[in-house]
């Protein structure tokens, strides 16, 4: 991005009619993200009725969170547009403490119980992590955080294709649907509006071109029956309260010890993002000014992950897919991330606000949101542009590709693994086989660090 094209900077206040939409482009880039998590755990672990309640939390701890990145209270926080929301990454860990605590003889509540004790313990890893960040930054090098960043976008278009064809649910229930020529149709639609209302030299139309690519997407979609009207007008409690720890706290230390892992992967995910973040709010990238954002910024992911645990829904990360709202937009403004807190917390006070949004079709958001991961990945080749590709740097960056990319195209090598290792170490190392982002995020810290710094030809 060049400097003309960045409207408003980092510590700019534009208009609240700009910050507004500005604000709505990034919840809508996000919601989907937010909740996503907590339906498939839901689902998986037959939560049954409290999954609304769990939604609502994840809406309002992602509020809270974006607030604190943004506000910076007593340097906790990036003090950046740094959305938080409920991470993809924990996925498969949280499912296994769930699992775990469903063969003890635990019904939902247990279940909850366990998540979240375990969950708001790995919590202090982070935030212990974040403190020693500046001692690490050897490690923390545009080789590593670029890495990280490219496989996080690569995982992410997955996620933003599936998306666009009808869905994972409709893939993995009706794949005769999938793909089908009405849902390619919008997909294609909102994706191409975006392209095109982004190109615009009016600013308004620009600002805008998100929301609106959405709108066209959910008109057309409304008048060919394919939204889930009957989400928007679903009976809902009128406000949701938070109550810490409302199912109650446990702990088992099988479950801790693959959550902590992810959190530590999870500190490195969110440097990266914070990275692409300061590139594209033309914000130092190097020096000591850096490093102290990135502790920060891993700082209040690790205490947005600990109060979201307190009430009752699963860790926070930074999101990477807001990085390109700011591009798209030029609105790098940090009081941006402020207004995003408050119609987050807003939807998970107000569960009726959101219904409208969990209604909207797949294939409508899914074209929307593969231009945004798309721009994650350009974000980390941009950074990987400004590496020396000598001997060691090529070999580290080709292993780590492998590896990461490799298990997100061959998912049953996690299982493979931790079926032909057996017991409770089979199980941790098929935890972090199943995820790109963990794979190759250990396997570029790993190489960087046993390799050394010695440049070479």
């Amino acid at each position: 991005m060049s400097d003309s094209e960045l409207i408003y900077e980092l510590e700019a206040d534009p208009p609240a009619a700009e910050k507004f939409f500005a604000a709505l482009q990034h919840v809508l880039a996000s919601f989907v993200g937010i909740i996503t998590p907590t339906l498939i755990i839901g689902g998986v672990l037959g939560l049954g009725d409290h999954v609304p309640y769990l939604i609502s939390m994840a809406l309002m701890v992602s509020g809270v969170g974006t607030i604190i990145q943004a506000k910076k209270p007593m340097n906790i926080g990036a003090g950046m547009i740094c959305i938080q929301g409920t991470s993809f990454a924990f996925l498969s860990s949280v499912l296994a403490a769930g699992f775990l605590a469903k063969a003890q003889g635990g019904g939902p509540e247990e279940i909850l119980a366990m998540i979240m004790g375990v969950c708001f313990l790995g919590a202090f890893i982070e935030i212990g992590l974040s403190q020693v960040l500046p001692q690490l930054k050897r490690l923390i090098t545009p080789l590593v955080t670029g890495t990280v960043i490219t496989i996080i976008g690569v995982s992410l278009i997955k996620v933003g294709l599936t998306d666009l064809a009808g869905g994972q649910w409709l893939l993995d229930n009706k794949p005769e649907f999938w793909g089908s020529l009405s849902n390619l149709f919008l997909g294609f639609l909102v994706l191409i509006s975006i392209i095109v209302l982004n190109r615009s030299s009016n600013q308004w139309i620009r600002l805008s071109s998100i929301v609106l690519g959405l709108v066209i997407g959910f008109i057309v979609a409304l008048i060919m029956g394919k939204v889930n009207t009957g989400a928007v007008f679903a009976v809902q409690e009128v406000i949701s309260v938070p109550i810490p720890f409302r199912y109650g706290f446990n702990f088992d230390i099988i479950a801790f010890i693959p959550i902590a892992l992810i959190y530590v992967i999870t500190a490195i995910e969110s440097s990266g993002d914070i990275t692409a973040n300061c590139m594209i709010s033309k914000q130092d990238v190097k020096g000591d000014s850096y490093i102290n954002r990135i502790k920060n910024g891993v700082l209040g992911d690790g205490i947005n992950s600990a109060i979201a645990a307190i009430f009752n829904t699963f860790p926070n990360t930074t999101f990477s897919q807001n990085n390109g709202v700011i591009q798209l937009t030029g609105i790098a403004s940090r009081h941006v991330g402020v207004w995003v807190g408050i119609i987050l917390i807003l939807m998970g006070l107000f569960p009726h606000v959101g219904s409208l949004l969990r209604a909207m079709p797949n294939p409508v958001l899914g074209g929307a949101t593969i231009v945004m991961f798309g721009t994650v990945a350009i974000a980390g080749i941009k950074i990987l542009a400004t590496v020396n590709m000598n001997r060691r740097n090529m070999l580290i960056l080709a292993v780590s590709f492998g590896m990461g990319i490799g298990v997100l195209l061959v998912p049953q090598f996690a299982g493979a693994l931790a079926t032909n290792i057996g017991g409770t170490f089979g199980k941790l190392m098929g935890s972090i086989f199943s995820s790109a982002i963990t794979t190759g995020g250990l396997t570029v810290l790993i190489l960087s660090a046993i390799m050394g710094e010695k440049e070479e030809d």
